[in-house]
């Protein structure tokens, strides 16, 4: 194992596919000649030159039209969007083209294309960048969506993603690119479609995603110097969806919090929690507690963000109301 940062995992899985595969190319505003906005694709103009590493046009409904067409064409394309906030411009592209192509030419064009880069609130980006997109497009049919955690997430969830042949969006966090963590030396898949149980716990089941996962972390602790041991399940694909890693903790613990970045309305939260009631109603002890964003356009104000984000203050509170433990 070696310890690199987010955003190298992310180099070295396109890098890797790119050096394995010459129908894998990367297209993006600035992943060329700037090494990408967040360095993801630092050297990659270099070692595969500009015919596969290439510097697009302000222009995200056409260079995502680009993308697909070329993936209906035989190549697997990497779309980088500097900002998943940006990509509501290329929507028509991703979900009337890209999702469902497959099924409106009767099975004669795969899309074999992945979309990724950054997504969710990081920091004072205020209300229009700052927007969560995973249960918006896990909404569409014939889309794939995953958020990674770690450098080892970030890695091996790209790469399955590259190879897969249906449309894969990769939503990770402007904030994670210089995390750090260890990834195996070699080569490694993550399937999409499988969740991992990070932490081992008997009294509360907690699932989440992307960096939230930081906060059920942080909470964690401080709850296991209270007695309690909490049990954390990382997502890492939303859709399709691991409801079984989750169900047979719930089986155990018999209580349920679910972090979620994204606003409580028809989001990923929502649907665990009816899935949940569903399928394991006669095993749940409490309520379905879920922590989300305020249900508002997010805020620029440092204040109105520390009230709108989910927090280990708040994450303690729903553990300890899910046992009926007194306040």
């Amino acid at each position: 194992m070696r310890e690199i940062q987010f955003r190298e995992a992310v180099n070295e899985a396109m890098s890797e596919e790119m050096r394995n595969d010459d129908r894998v190319f990367l297209m993006g505003e600035e992943v060329a000649e700037y090494n990408g906005a967040y360095k993801a694709s630092k050297g990659m103009l270099d070692e595969f030159g500009p015919k596969r590493v290439i510097d697009t046009p302000i222009s995200e409904l056409g260079f995502t039209g680009i993308g697909v067409g070329a993936a209906m064409n035989g190549l697997r394309p990497i779309i980088e969007f500097m900002t998943w906030n940006f990509a509501v411009l290329a929507a028509d592209q991703i979900i009337n083209s890209a999702a469902k192509m497959l099924q409106m030419s009767g099975g004669q064009f795969n899309v074999p294309i992945v979309f990724r880069g950054p997504n969710g609130p990081a920091g004072q980006l205020a209300a229009t960048h700052s927007s969560s997109f995973e249960a918006m497009y896990a909404h569409i049919p014939g889309l794939k969506v995953a958020t990674p955690f770690t450098p080892y997430d970030a890695k091996g969830l790209l790469k399955a993603a590259i190879r897969d042949n249906d449309p894969v969006l990769i939503m990770e966090s402007e904030k994670m690119y210089g995390d750090k963590g260890e990834v195996p030396e070699g080569e490694y898949i993550i399937p999409l479609g499988v969740a991992e149980v990070m932490k081992k716990g008997k009294d509360v089941t907690i699932v989440g995603y992307g960096k939230i996962l930081k906060v059920a972390l942080e909470a964690a602790e401080v709850l296991k110097n209270e007695g309690i041991e909490v049990e954390i399940i990382n997502l890492r694909t939303i859709r399709p969806l691991d409801i079984d890693t989750i169900i047979q903790s719930v089986k155990k613990t018999n209580r349920l919090v679910i972090l979620d970045e994204d606003v409580p309305f028809a989001g990923v939260s929502a649907e665990i929690s009816h899935r949940v009631q569903r399928l394991a109603f006669d095993y749940l002890d409490a309520p379905v507690h879920r922590i989300t964003l305020a249900d508002t356009p997010f805020a620029f104000a440092i204040p109105l963000i520390e009230e709108a984000l989910p927090n280990v203050k708040r994450t303690v509170k729903a553990v300890k109301e899910v046992m009926y433990i007194a306040k």
